[in-house]
């Protein structure tokens, strides 16, 4: 039983930076694109905010795949989420919007239910330092 509570952390783990994944990667290829996003959005320093988000997206998520500094990773997500979630998803006017902000708070859930429980067996972290999650 306790192999199978360590694969399901491992798929969780997978399934919950997925999104994050897709999102980073897409900055990167239409980064002007997102940048001008960003611009009519009312935001200011865009290169430097774009940069820095791309990097807490993929970062956090490799590092969340892997099971390597596992709750570090979920701490960059959380930090990407909570601006993301109340400068892009705020307007609780259009529903698709509601939508969105509500998919991120259950993300945000996801986040630290993993900071709070760890990766799992099937990690680096417990590789490396024993844990017995």
């Amino acid at each position: 039983m306790e192999w199978l509570k360590a694969f399901a952390m491992l798929i969780g783990r997978v399934l919950l930076i997925l999104i994050f994944v897709k999102s980073g990667l897409g900055k990167v290829e239409n980064f002007a694109g997102t940048a001008q996003f960003m611009t009519k959005a009312g935001m200011q320093y865009t290169t430097f905010l774009l940069l820095g988000a791309i990097f807490l997206e993929l970062a956090g998520s490799i590092s969340i795949a892997l099971g390597f500094l596992t709750r570090v990773g979920a701490l960059m997500l959380l930090v990407f989420l909570i601006p993301t979630t109340l400068i892009f998803h705020g307007n609780v006017v259009d529903q698709g919007q509601v939508i969105h902000f509500m998919k991120n708070t259950s993300m945000f859930g996801g986040l630290l239910l993993l900071f709070a429980a760890g990766p799992g067996r099937l990690s680096i972290d417990y590789l490396f330092r024993g844990r017995k999650r």
